[in-house]
């Protein structure tokens, strides 16, 4: 069980890391900075304490705040995701997730981009409806939506098929 905080803990530094001191200054297009501490609501164990990943989230998104200035849109979208994410993952996988010995890992491949799509998306939402503020510019935030998660989707991709553990 410790082991599992170990590696959640290392988890949470590297991707506040990486994302602080190489993907906020990644400006592709000169919009577009890919988001890849979202990995993190996608490798959270799946029966792990809710409570806590609610303050995680917290931690995570106001850490990224302090350093990227964003007066609370990262905690904002990081807490709307890690609340959400149970339901997220119901819609996803079903019946499948009630059994006790559900993983991740054991789930279908569509099934598991499907799920890392979905915590995208609710995440570029939120920070982008709370970042451009207004209805009247409805096509912007979709556009920066789309193509925010597009570069994220593909970062986070890459970098879960980097780092999966591989079966034998």
């Amino acid at each position: 069980m410790t082991s599992n905080y170990f590696i959640g803990a290392i988890r949470f530094i590297a991707l506040l890391l990486a994302q602080v001191l190489i993907f906020n200054n990644l400006n592709i297009f000169g919009f577009i900075n890919p988001m890849i501490y979202i990995i993190f609501f996608y490798w959270y164990p799946v029966k792990e304490n809710r409570t806590l990943l609610l303050g995680i989230a917290f931690a995570l998104g106001f850490s990224i705040d302090l350093f990227s200035d964003t007066m609370a849109m990262h905690t904002a979208a990081s807490l709307t995701t890690a609340y959400l994410r149970p339901a997220l993952m119901r819609f996803v996988f079903g019946v499948n997730l009630e059994f006790q010995n559900f993983r991740l890992s054991n789930s279908t491949r569509v099934q598991q981009i499907t799920f890392l799509a979905l915590l995208i998306l609710v995440h570029h939402l939120v920070f982008f409806v709370l970042e451009i503020f207004s209805f009247s510019n409805l096509l912007l935030i979709l556009k920066r939506v789309l193509f925010t998660g597009l570069s994220t989707f593909i970062f986070t991709i890459l970098l879960t098929s980097l780092f999966a553990v591989r079966k034998e």
